[in-house]
């Protein structure tokens, strides 16, 4: 596959802010780097700027071991079990005693938890500090910026994270992820409130340090999106990789959750990477619209036998000829498939090998190309006797 963006260039990441959905960030990151994009900077936010700090560092490996291993207890001073528990009985209302049960247990942690100012996330600052290392950051060639509240000042604060005092790097990162749930504990003697209050996904950052090749690593965290309200200037391009899929909850420390995330990430960045098409999968398809018509028409015989249950007989007896089908069946399979008005064969080619795709339960944590799904199609009716005519 050949990368789309120019790999000349050296480039600014934006992280937001978004807690556990944050391993996204580090999928993305896997995919930039086997490309062989140049980092030259990054700006985060909360959970952006801690993984930031590993991205200044460049140490995906760790980044990549410490989200494969995280748990809840290793960001707050909580039972582990216990949330494990809550999220599985979440996903299965009918049982109902153990779910009250859990419930209970849940709600009893949860007066203590507000009592005592939000939850304790000693574990988290302890996993900060073992994790960065104040010397690689300085003498990285990437720069690293993140943005906090300064409860006191009562203003939003950027912070030159190389530029911070030595032995207190770790707690410039945590003054940007003070998520309000997380008891607010002083840093310095000052207070701080999560980067992400106030400017969660910081381009401005960048831009305001004359940065022109940009990349936003979205996942949608809670917090005000300030890029919404941003002017890019003329001549500087801001480019965005983004999940199609839910992220799960900001504070879901699930392992599985976890997992799914950072595949995520690595397959929507190689998404945005190599131009890969598909709305629920992920295709590699980087030929013109004629050559995909072309295999459309090169089909009738399968699209023919697949709408067949949607007709009466003497219908179907009418499907010949490519004008019926161009006229008639393909604008109808559009709107069906609930395609853009502007859509082209090679979009509604590929929605319909999608729904195929989904028809087959082909997992969609991979990339095909149009035959693979093909494939597996012709498969499937040999498997079941069923012979096309030619």
């Amino acid at each position: 596959m050949q990368v789309r963006i120019d790999l000349d260039r050296e480039y600014g990441i934006v992280l937001e802010g978004g807690g556990a959905r944050g391993a996204y960030q580090v999928g993305a990151w896997k995919a930039l780097r086997e490309a062989g994009v140049k980092i030259k900077g990054i700006a985060g936010a909360s959970v952006g700027a801690l993984n930031g700090a590993l991205m200044c560092m460049d140490e995906l490996e760790k980044a990549e071991q410490i989200w494969g291993n995280l748990t809840y207890s290793d960001v707050m001073n909580i039972d582990n079990s216990l949330m494990e528990q809550f999220h599985e009985l979440g996903q299965d209302v009918f049982r109902t005693k153990q779910l009250v049960k859990g419930l209970r247990e849940l709600g009893e942690n949860a007066v203590k938890i507000v009592r005592e100012g939000g939850f304790d996330i000693t574990p988290l600052r302890g996993l900060l500090r073992e994790s960065v290392d104040e010397d690689r950051i300085r003498n990285s060639d990437r720069e690293l910026y993140v943005t906090t509240f300064s409860v006191d000042e009562k203003k939003e604060i950027v912070l030159d994270v190389k530029r911070a005092p030595e032995g207190e790097m770790a707690d410039a990162l945590m003054a940007s992820a003070y998520f309000p749930a997380f008891r607010n504990e002083k840093l310095g003697g000052k207070r701080y409130m999560d980067g992400g209050s106030l400017n969660n996904v910081p381009v401005n950052v960048l831009l305001e340090r004359d940065y022109r090749d940009i990349i936003v690593i979205r996942i949608y965290g809670f917090g005000f999106d300030t890029e919404k309200v941003l002017t890019i200037p003329e001549g500087v391009s801001v480019s965005h990789i983004a999940p199609r899929q839910d992220l799960g909850g900001i504070l879901e420390f699930n392992k599985k959750r976890i997992s799914r995330n950072m595949q995520l990430g690595y397959l929507d960045a190689q998404r945005f990477l190599y131009g890969l098409a598909g709305r629920s999968y992920y295709l590699d398809a980087p030929r013109t619209e004629g050559y995909y018509f072309d295999k459309m028409m090169s089909e009738l015989a399968l699209v023919r036998h697949l709408i067949k249950s949607e007709l009466e007989e003497s219908e179907l007896q009418k499907l010949e000829g490519y004008r019926t089908f161009t006229e008639q069946i393909f604008p109808a399979l559009a709107a069906e498939l609930k395609l853009k008005p502007d859509w082209d064969y090679k979009t509604l080619y590929l929605a319909v090998l999608e729904e195929w795709a989904k028809e087959l339960k082909m997992p969609r944590m991979q990339i095909y190309t149009p035959d693979d799904i093909m494939a597996k199609v012709h498969e499937r009716l040999r498997k079941l006797d069923i012979v096309l005519p030619i």
